[in-house]
């Protein structure tokens, strides 16, 4: 079951945080909603789990945190990193030692798209052999799917093996930018649109946030692939063999990302380049169209000039005069259009 539904309405409790555990095996998986959080520190995994996933949403205060950090072994300048909240996402390396076993902290980075702007936050994970931590700054389901994925007894992440679980978090990560790309695609397809068919300021105001959301993508997804080439490439005690093939498949997701996101970025980019060429197009014609008309009363004027002056004129003496000045004008300007439009000028 997914963790929001295990946690309905865990997201208003004063303390401004959810903890679940789960409790993983071949033949069962157990998940609940943690209340006591001495009692779950004070607690050991059941003689039938075989990993053990405690999961923190939101800020864990000071005294459990460190309660917490005290019993898995967490080092310092990682449980450090964890509340400053603004790493980029890295992998360090903490190996066995006498005091402690060995622990690999891997930072990784959510984003989620909501009112239109794009959010992001930190997930630290705490890999060991037998358990992992992790700790996601925003209460979001980003990690629901990871839930979803154990329900099924064939899941890789019901393997006994916790890096095995680590990866299929890191892969939900991963696949959560591909909705934001989708999003972003929408909008330039939206925003290009509107620009052929009637452009205006609040297109280009649009079109500079989708470039400004593209690359805070980019320097998101960016260290996101060196992290997961590291894990694929670099051994550790906590990552079995068979967890770093499978961190390819990841990679190849975070390449993915990395294509869609440069060709969206170039698009969007191209959108100011559109735009100008629009209005230039639009100011051109009505140049054109100005230009035209003026180029049409030139003569009229001058007629109009020359017959309206205060002076004797032998025309004025005709009673056809002044039909006969209109039907001048009016052939002048007649065979103005005619000629513009033989040019393909109009």
């Amino acid at each position: 079951m997914a963790f929001s539904d295990n946690l309905s309405n865990g997201g208003d409790s004063p303390a401004g945080y959810r903890v679940a555990c789960t409790d993983i095996s071949l033949d069962r998986v157990v998940t609940v909603k943690v209340e006591d959080l001495e009692q779950l520190i004070l607690s050991h995994r059941p003689d039938w789990s075989k990993i053990r996933w405690i999961h923190v949403q939101g800020t864990l205060p000071d005294r459990v945190l460190e309660a917490l950090a005290t019993k898995y072994h967490l080092h310092p300048l990682a449980v450090e990193d964890l509340c400053s909240g603004d790493q980029r996402p890295k992998v360090e390396d903490f190996p066995e030692s006498v005091e402690a076993p060995g622990r690999l902290f891997i930072v990784a980075r959510e984003l989620v798209m909501r009112d239109a702007i794009l959010r992001s936050s930190q997930i630290n994970l705490f890999l060991g052999r037998n358990t992992l931590l992790t700790f996601q700054d925003r209460l979001t389901d980003a990690l629901d799917p990871v839930y979803k994925r154990l329900e099924f007894d064939s899941t890789r992440a019901r393997m006994t093996d916790a890096s095995l679980l680590c990866h299929a978090l890191l892969d939900a990560v991963v696949n959560s930018y591909f909705p934001v790309l989708e999003h972003y695609s929408f909008w330039i397809d939206e925003i290009e649109e509107g620009l052929l068919s009637e452009p205006s300021p609040e297109l280009i105001t649009k079109a500079h946030a989708v470039k400004r959301g593209l690359l805070m993508l980019r320097r998101t997804i960016w260290p996101m692939r060196e992290v997961v080439s590291q894990l694929q490439r670099d051994g550790h005690e906590c990552l079995s063999p068979s967890s770093q093939s499978y961190f390819r498949d990841v990679y190849d997701h975070c390449v993915q990302i990395l294509d869609l996101n440069e060709t969206y970025h170039e698009i969007a980019v191209s959108l100011t380049e559109t735009y100008m060429s629009v209005i230039s197009n639009r100011m051109n014609e009505i140049v054109k169209v100005l230009t035209m008309i003026s180029t049409i009363f030139i003569p009229l004027s001058f007629i109009a000039g020359v017959y309206g002056m205060n002076m004797p004129i032998p025309e004025n003496e005709s009673e056809l005069a002044y039909p006969i000045f209109w039907g001048v004008c009016l052939i002048i300007a007649i065979g103005m259009l005619i000629f513009f439009r033989r040019k393909g000028w109009i």
